[in-house]
């Protein structure tokens, strides 16, 4: 039996799924501890039950991606929305450096993603997808790249994006914990809150409305900056660039977030893009996970497998030699190197929850929950997609 979904159906069975992983999820509590995603639970669940379906000849469900796209375009264009400069400013020399730590990482994970795929004998683009893609990208990333690398040739990359992007979750927030742990024992490091800025004065912010006019005031701006966005687009291939279309929504919405700051003329209320931004997001990975054809995976598991250990391998090291002697070698180094660990492989909300099993044993650190959610949630991204961008033009 063949059924097809059109794009309204599809949108409805992502949301039913999202509601399923997170149903699951207060179930059971490791899928809480290691912050994975609720569309992924869902969506995962509901791909192996599609494989099975499919295998046994008993249903094939045909998906429409439709409105794929446009969700993973409000999600990336929320996060240019938080681009503030005197955000940054704040942060001062420790955002920059950190900056620079985590760009040195994803092009590490780049190149040895495709060096091992040379000598696996795979095409380079799945070394890309077990790079930075998923790595620091995380399943948001790994969905927007996947598509492009499908009509580069690589068959099945939605389904090794974000399987890669899963197996990163779940690492990476098992190394972060104890990589921090070690650090601060062997180093005999001790919290020292009161040279910094008090979290609760880090965190505070204007107190923002939430009703129904400053929502939309905010979906306008989003659809504006993926509008213009679009047209940038445009103007960059009429000369030979290429850039992925959400990094150029991202930039015009950060040229619109910071116009504002400077002249008073408007405010960007960060509570409603933050709820647009996750709303998108989290319709946006249901899709792409439910549409997940997980029987193109079985002749790239092994090489893929080889390549996720060895970027394992890798975070640990790094974070633990590279973030922490580049960070300060303090107590509040140790605690970034941890987070890096998930964000590096997974996403921020992993990186905060291994800083925070951390702080909860040793004690505080505050510059640690400042500057690594500036780097996470936004900056890298601009320069990922950068790098990955560039790297897909050379080896593809």
């Amino acid at each position: 039996m063949e059924i097809k979904l059109d794009m309204m159906q599809t949108t409805a069975l992502a949301v039913v799924i999202y509601y399923f992983g997170a149903w699951l999820k207060s179930k059971w509590s490791f899928l809480e501890k290691f912050c994975i995603p609720a569309p992924v639970v869902g969506g995962l669940i509901f791909a192996f039950l599609n494989l099975i379906l499919k295998q046994s000849s008993l249903l094939s469900l045909e998906l429409t991606d439709t409105l794929q796209k446009p969700f993973m375009m409000v999600f990336f264009t929320s996060i240019g929305f938080t681009a503030s400069i005197e955000l940054i400013k704040k942060g001062g020399l420790q955002v920059i450096v950190f900056w620079l730590c985590a760009t040195v990482l994803c092009i590490i994970q780049d190149g040895v993603g495709v060096l091992l795929a040379k000598v696996l004998d795979v095409s380079p683009l799945l070394g890309l997808i077990c790079g930075s893609v998923s790595m620091t990208g995380g399943h948001g990333t790994a969905g927007a790249f996947a598509p492009e690398f499908e009509k580069m040739g690589l068959q099945g990359a939605m389904t090794a994006a974000m399987a890669a992007a899963t197996f990163g979750l779940v690492f990476g927030s098992l190394i972060g914990g104890p990589i921090g742990k070690r650090l601060i024992e062997k180093k005999n490091l001790k919290p020292h809150p009161e040279l910094y800025t008090s979290e609760e004065e880090v965190a505070s912010t204007k107190k923002e409305v939430i009703n129904y006019e400053e929502l939309f005031k905010s979906l306008t701006l989003i659809l504006i900056a993926i509008g213009i966005g679009a047209i940038m687009e445009g103007f960059f291939k009429s000369h030979k660039i290429t850039l992925p279309s959400y990094v150029n929504s991202m930039i015009i919405a950060a040229i619109i977030l910071n116009i504002g700051e400077s002249t008073g003329k408007w405010h960007v209320n960060q509570k409603c893009t933050e709820i647009l931004g996750s709303i998108g997001l989290n319709i946006f990975l249901s899709m792409a996970l439910i549409s997940l054809k997980l029987w193109e995976l079985a002749a790239l598991a092994g090489p893929m497998l080889i390549i996720l250990f060895t970027q394992t391998v890798i975070m640990g090291l790094y974070a633990t030699y590279v973030t922490f002697n580049i960070i300060g070698r303090d107590f509040d180094a140790a605690v970034i190197s941890a987070g890096h660990c998930g964000f590096g492989m997974g996403a921020t909300p992993n990186a905060m929850a291994n800083m925070r099993s951390v702080v909860e044993r040793f004690g505080p650190a505050p510059r640690a929950f400042f500057v690594l959610p500036i780097v996470g949630a936004f900056l890298i991204d601009f320069i990922n997609a950068l790098i990955i961008t560039t790297f897909s033009n050379l080896f593809h």
